[in-house]
């Protein structure tokens, strides 16, 4: 068996070599560049969702809460009226409608800090699955080189 050298590479050959690897590399920076802008496009429409919803959701907060504070006056009287104590001691039925209202909160903090929990903070989901996807091909183009 005898030991052959490596092919004569001739001028135009290396030039193809290298405008190839040129181009490889200004295709990689443009993919790049685009994952990049795909996860901020991703990650805008995100907040822009969220801070819809927060705005939306704190419209609906004043309202609720100025029926809560109407609610809660006419649940103090309605204690008072029921409550066993003298014709002018009506402050146990506002005290016995906050004492409700710490319980309820209490529960409602609760379930808020579980659910916090779980939640996730926005990713930019499809950025990262083109990333991986890409990540792949390169690997598998790499082995298949590699195999010749």
């Amino acid at each position: 068996m005898s030991f052959q050298g490596p092919p004569d590479r001739s001028p135009e050959t290396e030039a193809s070599i290298a405008s190839a690897i040129q181009e490889i590399t200004e295709k990689a920076q443009i993919l790049v560049k685009d994952e990049i802008e795909l996860a901020k496009t991703e990650l805008e429409l995100k907040v822009k969702a969220l801070a819809r919803g927060a705005a939306i959701g704190a419209a609906a907060g004043i309202f609720v809460l100025a029926a809560l504070l109407m609610l809660t006056h006419g649940f103090a009287w309605l204690a008072y009226y029921f409550l066993p104590v003298n014709d002018l001691a009506f402050f146990w039925g506002f005290f016995f409608v906050a004492g409700l209202f710490l319980v309820f909160a209490a529960v409602a903090g609760y379930f808020a800090a579980k659910f916090f929990k779980k939640g996730a903070p926005p990713t930019p989901r499809m950025a990262i699955d083109e990333g991986k996807r890409i990540q792949e091909t390169v690997q598998q183009a790499r082995a298949a080189e590699v195999r010749r």
